[in-house]
């Protein structure tokens, strides 16, 4: 991969900051860096000509680490030279190119970035400070202290990128669950080709421990699977003859065949790993200010430096050029922002790996920001707080129409539409006739369908559907708790289906998590009033609204909003799609739903559990904490370190703390959030 940065007008780097750029370099991860979001300023093409090569290092620790070796070794024994064992010869000019050599392998490379920077127009980096400092320490005759500044700094700078890297494998561990080859059958013969050579149609064999390559139908009679690359759950998922498998699923037991229905670069977890490839382009406002700031504060840095330089000559009696001049490389090691460069986008890093680890995957580090403080939850209840699984409960249709002829005319209209009670009600019925013919078949959003059989209208949806179209029904609705499926046919009112579902085994835990939290929750459903009363008050949910068209659940988000409150919208993410839009999050359930799922949600939670929305909000306030923590931490003793430094107070090895140490300290700070417990 190649990375072509962006620059303005005056030759300005616009896009990441260059230590944050050769970290990230070093660690293989400058995808990571990649496809800022428009409005953020951050703005990166791919070329195959730029001649900027970001590939990979392929170093070992051991090798990334051998230059600071050489380096400590050679400034131990010099330092022992100097005052343990005094050597007559270890004077003069042999004392001074024994420092440079020890200062040769971790400086260099520092030196070299730094003119490559200033060559790009980015003059004040991180590495012309350090530059300077250590420069202008041997300019003084503070060999050791110039070879020990520019040594920690080349191990701090090594650490991070050991610290990205696994934040890195952490948050793409998922690119490793889909195989390259499959084994095809050709004339019933298995033949291994690459996935992304097979076609639609073409049959998979897939023995006991392998994973599948590519999304399709199961043609063996039953097969279980591990699900844990899609789903985070390593529960067994036991599929049956003709139902999805999906990319990544593990086979357990028998050997399996599967029919590809999808092609490689459209299968679920094809979607699933653009998502988690991408998910570290969206920027949290923190992270911005941090790099805009870093790109004002350098320069003023520097500003400061020279001027405790000089100033002091006006106004101190007993001024020394080389005392004032130490003083203002200790301010500039100090205030080098590496801390805050690197241990910010490793926080937010951090947080999408730890949910990605848990089934949720965030498509950036802007929204474990924004959910981290939300106010309000504002949930669909099928399919969400719901199973989704309808199942028919009773059927009553009058007695001047034939029960049979009316059920299979209206499973025939119901298999044009995708909804779980549409499912059911074909469940029921069984097989369609494919001798019926529909015509003029419409999806009125909120109702129902509506469609011409035998030249006559056939309607079936809610009661709404029969206002709608003025039929006259003997019942009143909302006596009956169950969803109900009205049925009219050539202007009469032919009967009605009830359709039930259950509640999810952790929704009532879902809802008491959230309430712990502080956040409020709201139900919103097109289902009737008191199938939605039902499932409220078995949760326990105060606020619950029913009947709803997708307009009105728009509304109801607005009246929320109109209070100055945050919403997040838990739904499907495709008919909700509106309300997801205006929500401050929108999350999906549904990750191995409808693939506009994972296009439209902002967050996706793969394994429909409900209680991962608490653990999302958690994961996203815990993220936050680490942040400003580490921004805490930086600014509090790079201030007090600065000040003493100003004063001649501090030396270079509390520089080298205030730098390298706090820097370290803040990675390990933002690397703990991998390793909590949710």
């Amino acid at each position: 991969m190649e990375h072509k940065h962006k620059y303005d007008a005056q030759g300005k780097q616009l896009c990441c900051t260059p230590q944050e750029e050769k970290i990230y370099t070093d660690a293989n991860a400058v995808k990571l860096l990649e496809k800022h979001h428009d409005d953020d300023g951050h703005n990166h093409e791919h070329t195959d000509d730029d001649g900027h090569n970001h590939g990979s290092t392929d170093k070992s620790t051991f090798q990334m680490f051998l230059p600071a070796i050489i380096s400590f070794a050679l400034l131990i024994i010099a330092i022992a030279l100097d005052n343990w064992f005094p050597q007559s010869w270890f004077t003069g000019l042999v004392r001074i190119v024994w420092y440079v050599v020890a200062y040769a392998p971790v400086g260099l490379p520092v030196i070299k970035e730094a003119f490559e920077s200033i060559r790009k127009g980015d003059v004040f980096s991180e590495f012309l400070l350090m530059s300077i400092a250590t420069i202008g320490a041997f300019a003084i005759g503070e060999y050791p202290e110039g070879v020990a500044v520019m040594l920690f700094y080349a191990v701090g700078e090594v650490f991070q990128t050991l610290a990205v890297t696994r934040a890195k494998a952490n948050i793409k561990s998922l690119l490793d669950q889909r195989p390259d080859e499959v084994t095809v059958l050709e004339n019933n013969q298995a033949k291994t080709v690459k996935a992304e050579t097979v076609n639609i149609g073409d049959i998979i064999q897939l023995k006991p421990g392998e994973k599948l390559g590519l999304d399709g139908e199961l043609l063996s009679e039953t097969s279980s699977f591990n699900t844990a690359a899609l789903t985070g759950e390593s529960k067994p998922d036991t599929k049956n003859k003709g139902e999805t498998v999906l990319a990544g699923m593990i086979n357990l037991n028998t050997v399996a065949q599967v029919k590809v229905t999808t092609a490689y670069t459209d299968s679920k977890l094809s979607k699933i790993l653009e998502l988690v490839q991408n998910a570290t382009a969206q920027k949290a406002p923190t992270e911005l200010f941090i790099r805009k700031f870093a790109k004002i504060y350098t320069p003023i840095v520097v500003l400061l430096a020279v001027l405790i330089t000089i100033v002091p000559y006006f106004f101190v009696s007993d001024y020394v050029f080389s005392q004032w001049l130490y003083r203002a490389l200790v301010f500039l090691v100090i205030s080098c922002p590496c801390a805050l460069v690197i241990s910010i986008p490793l926080g937010y890093f951090g947080g999408i790996g730890a949910a990605s680890k848990n089934g949720i995957l965030f498509k950036g580090s802007n929204f474990l920001d924004v959910i981290a403080s939300i106010q309000n939850v504002v949930m669909d209840k099928t399919g969400t707080m719901t199973e989704g699984v309808f199942k028919v409960q009773e059927v009553v249709i009058k007695s001047e129409f034939n029960k049979d002829e009316i059920l299979k005319i209206v499973s025939a209209l119901e298999s044009q539409s995708t909804h779980p009670v549409a499912t059911a009600i074909q469940q029921y019925v069984g097989e369609i006739d494919n001798s019926i013919k529909l015509e003029n078949t419409e999806e009125i959003a909120g109702h129902g369908l509506k469609a011409t059989v035998n030249g006559k209208e056939l309607l079936a949806g809610n009661f709404k559907l029969m206002d709608k179209f003025d039929i006259d029904y003997d019942l009143d609705p909302s006596t009956i708790v169950y969803t109900l499926i009205a049925i009219a046919y050539d202007g009469k009112f032919a009967g009605y289906i009830t359709i039930a579902d259950s509640i999810k085994e952790d929704a009532q835990l879902t809802i008491d998590k959230l309430h712990a939290l502080g956040v409020k929750t709201t139900m919103l459903s097109g289902d009737k009033s008191t199938v939605v009363k039902f499932v409220a008050d078995k949760l326990r949910i105060k606020n619950y609204f029913g009947d709803l068209l997708p307009e009105d659940k728009v509304n109801k988000v607005k009246e929320i909003k109109a209070k100055n409150e945050t919403v997040a919208f838990v739904g499907d993410g495709v008919n909700d799609a509106p309300v997801v839009a205006l929500s401050d999050v929108g999350i999906a359930m549904g990750g191995l739903g409808s693939d506009a799922t994972i296009e439209t949600a902002d967050v996706v939670i793969q394994d429909d559990n409900p209680s991962k929305i608490p653990m999302a909000i958690n994961i996203g306030k815990q993220t936050k904490k680490i942040v400003w923590q580490n921004i805490a931490l930086s600014f509090g003793v790079k201030g007090i370190v600065l000040v003493l430094g100003a004063g001649g107070l501090a030396t270079m090895w509390e520089a080298v703390f205030a730098d390298v140490g706090v820097a370290l300290l803040a990675i390990l700070n933002a690397v703990r959030i991998q390793r909590m417990k949710f």
